[in-house]
């Protein structure tokens, strides 16, 4: 590898722009430049590092070395903000986003109140990276985001970890499903005949419920793969399969009799943790502690 005396941050700018926005022609539109010459900054960047750092994929993915160079210019940014804020007069303050990894199921029902109080006295944007709460931890390894909301309770190496909370789910459906596909009872047989839904086909959550509810998957079942929150939920209460759902979204009609829980006394709680980068960034850490704070009211310890 070639000894660097100095990057230019330019270039790192342009290739954790490509990373963030997902093409050269988006990166270019941000940056008020032509996509060659962010073709010819990346280019600069890797002759002077030796390395290829991004993969020339649709969309671009940057390699191994690309993540740690996304990841080092995005922690200098977030310092350089902060040095930045400290000086600035507040009413010349320009918006500072902060780029976050969630699942939409947290977006779908606690996040947004667990922010509000933030975002209202804050000069801050969020740019939510949405994944399954499986897999934000990738997004923080690859240097896309300063924060993320995960299962796993481990902190990876240079970052903190903090207990969010757990949240509940049910395992639901309508009545009127409930009469057509479960009208002896909920067991094996009724789950290998009735149309469940999934949110994609990395969710695992129900194959994990029913494993420890019923000590097995029962075979091969009928799933429909919906991507999204709203369509995934409007299956379920339209009749047309049973799903796992957030409390929060479905206390109301639990209550109301138009949802019936399969297994009542057997909800799934979820642990949930925040990751996030250990810089001595004010902005980084005042976010944080408010997320947590709201996030511990707003969930279940």
């Amino acid at each position: 590898m070639k000894f660097i005396k100095m990057l230019d941050y330019k270039l790192l700018e342009a290739l954790a722009v490509v990373v963030q926005e997902g093409g050269f022609d988006k990166a270019a539109r941000r940056l008020r430049l032509t996509q060659s010459a962010i073709s010819q900054r990346i280019k600069q960047l890797e002759e002077q590092i030796g390395h290829v750092v991004i993969a020339r994929s649709n969309p671009p993915q940057a390699t191994k070395i690309g993540q740690k160079i996304v990841k080092h210019f995005l922690q200098i940014n977030r310092l350089e903000g902060d040095l930045f804020d400290s000086i600035v007069p507040k009413d010349q303050k320009e918006f500072v986003t902060l780029a976050i990894g969630t699942n939409r199921d947290c977006l779908a029902t606690w996040l947004k109140p667990a922010l509000q109080d933030f975002l209202v006295k804050n000069k801050v944007v969020i740019d939510f990276r949405a994944a399954d709460q499986e897999q934000t931890h990738q997004l923080m390894k690859d240097g896309e985001v300063m924060g993320c909301i995960s299962v796993k309770d481990a902190a990876m190496q240079g970052c903190k970890v903090e207990f969010l909370g757990r949240m509940k789910y049910w395992l639901v459906a309508t009545p009127g499903f409930v009469a057509q596909w479960f009208a002896g009872g909920v067991d094996a047989s009724g789950i290998r005949e009735a149309p469940l839904v999934c949110f994609d086909h990395k969710d695992e959550m129900h194959h994990q419920f029913f494993q420890t509810v019923m000590k097995e998957v029962p075979g091969q079942l009928p799933i429909h793969y919906v991507p999204s929150t709203r369509t995934y939920a409007d299956f379920i209460y339209s009749g047309l399969a049973y799903g796992l759902l957030p409390e929060q979204e479905c206390q109301r009609l639990l209550n109301d009799k138009q949802l019936v829980s399969l297994f009542p006394q057997r909800p799934v709680f979820v642990d949930l943790y925040w990751h996030f980068w250990n810089l001595k960034s004010a902005l980084l850490d005042k976010f944080s502690s408010q997320l947590v704070k709201q996030a511990k009211r707003l969930l279940y310890e």
